[in-house]
């Protein structure tokens, strides 16, 4: 999940000698997004000031016991296709799925109120910009996305502050959810509380399906409004839970994302602020780059070689 413009954005900070670099996949032409000085300093995008945070509670913010669940149900699914494939005279080998060998069908829900932009009415051309983002995003990973179906639904119920967990939401999706586990369904929608967006994790789908998904910020979208995150990577974050990805600040310092590439950070990082360290116990910068932080969409332009293996397991134990 990401907070809308309303959370407090800490800006751009100074590059500092002898920053360590992470390995990190990089979409087409990704670098080109990040705006930067002559010296290579991330630029803060427009509005990005200071901001006061809301104070909303982000469902993708997990404790240490929900990440423990889905690493036991990880373990346990991996386990569960192992016995299948020996009950066949098959190997389970658990290998990386090679780069873009898995097409993932989109349903893309354009909930609205009325029939003006400002009423959620997002017109074709930034819904397929969105999928472009999508797959330049992931280009360094299994997925690729294909389109599979635009839906306008009017119904200023569910469009009008829409709120994680609400009855809204899962009326909505319960109505409008379509496909089986391995389609990503995206909902847009004006959302409550100054955030940008949630999702389902793979370990979940099981459960409950109609649920599974991705919620994002209409206005969030490439050529929305929400500046600075109107390029399109509130949906590449918020697929990245879908895909099995934590936050790269969950669990701290101590935690971590249990992705062995992504840097520890004790916190998320607002605006773009080159050089953050949060970590002093190690020699590694904040991966305030990548796509599961909460940097300003220009800030953002990687996903790690780690994430990338984590997000192939858990689609394999999942939405294989």
């Amino acid at each position: 999940m990401k907070n809308l413009p309303s959370r407090r954005a800490l800006g751009c900070g100074l590059a500092v000698a002898g920053l360590v670099a992470v390995s990190s996949l990089t979409g087409p032409a990704a670098s080109a997004r990040v705006a930067t000085d002559a010296r290579g300093v991330c630029v803060p995008g427009a509005g990005s000031a200071a901001r006061a945070m809301h104070g909303a509670k982000d469902a993708n913010e997990l404790t240490r016991a929900q990440v423990a669940a889905i690493e036991r149900a990880t373990k346990s699914a991996l386990a569960q296709k192992r016995a299948n494939a020996a009950k066949h005279g098959d190997t389970f080998t658990g290998a990386r799925l090679a780069n873009g060998s898995v097409t993932v069908p989109v349903y893309f829900h354009v909930v609205q109120a009325g029939t003006a932009l400002s009423q959620g009415n997002i017109p074709a051309k930034q819904v397929t910009d969105q999928i472009a983002v999508l797959n330049a995003a992931y280009s360094a990973t299994p997925f690729k996305f294909a389109l599979t179906a635009t839906e306008h639904t009017t119904n200023s119920k569910w469009f009008t502050g829409l709120r994680s967990g609400s009855r809204n939401e899962k009326q909505m999706k319960a109505a409008l959810r379509k496909g089986g586990k391995n389609a990503l369904n995206i909902y847009t929608a004006s959302l409550a509380n100054g955030l940008l967006g949630w999702a389902t994790f793979p370990s979940s789908y099981a459960s409950n399906p109609t649920y599974d998904g991705v919620v994002i910020e209409y206005s969030s979208v490439p050529g929305g409004t929400a500046a600075p995150y109107n390029l399109g990577d509130t949906a590449t974050h918020e697929a990245g839970h879908w895909v099995g990805l934590y936050h790269t600040f969950q669990g701290g310092c101590t935690g971590g994302d249990l992705v062995a590439d992504t840097a520890p950070e004790a916190s998320a990082a607002f605006g773009c602020p080159v050089g953050r360290d949060t970590c002093t116990s190690d020699s590694l910068v904040d991966p305030i780059r990548n796509f599961m932080d909460y940097t300003d969409d220009a800030c953002m332009n990687s996903f790690t070689a780690g994430q990338a293996t984590r997000s192939s397991d858990q689609w394999v134990a999942f939405r294989a």
